[in-house]
């Protein structure tokens, strides 16, 4: 069962992860709690930045990306902020933002570092992290889709 070759679950509360590779192509499930949140890959281009002796690139950089909580360039904190930190807010919170004291990327990243864990699985070629990736979408790794991006 191909479920089983992913790593055990990391918490990003402990990002960052000093078992992560510098450099590597790979897939990863982020989960809140038992729910598959996303599935996704990184890596497109691992050939190149091995041979432009990038010092890091591919699965740490993505999940880097995640723990940051950034909006910006990243769809993932986009979902998360979307379709779970706004409809929870509070009547409170939105004063808050009205008034400065905090923003949506705060109110992400701290939702992802104290809510969410997440697996990976390290492959060697980009296709091989394209084909799991999409797997892992349709629910046939995992037993279900995940919430956030679906593929049929």
């Amino acid at each position: 069962m191909i479920a089983n070759r992913f790593s055990k679950k990391f918490k990003f509360k402990n990002w960052p992860n000093a078992k992560l590779p510098q450099v590597a192509a790979g897939v990863y499930v982020i989960w809140h709690g038992e729910q598959l949140l996303y599935a996704g890959m990184s890596g497109p281009e691992i050939e190149k930045a091995i041979k432009d002796g990038k010092k890091k690139y591919g699965i740490i950089t993505r999940l880097a990306s995640h723990a940051n909580g950034r909006l910006s360039g990243d769809q993932f904190c986009v979902y998360v902020a979307n379709r779970i930190v706004i409809p929870e807010l509070k009547q409170s919170q939105l004063a808050m933002f009205r008034d400065g004291e905090v923003t949506l990327d705060q109110m992400t990243r701290k939702f992802i570092r104290s809510k969410l864990d997440y697996q990976y699985l390290l492959v060697d070629k980009p296709q091989d992290a394209y084909d799991l990736e999409m797997h892992c979408r349709r629910g046939a790794v995992f037993g279900a889709k995940p919430f956030l991006n679906p593929a049929e």
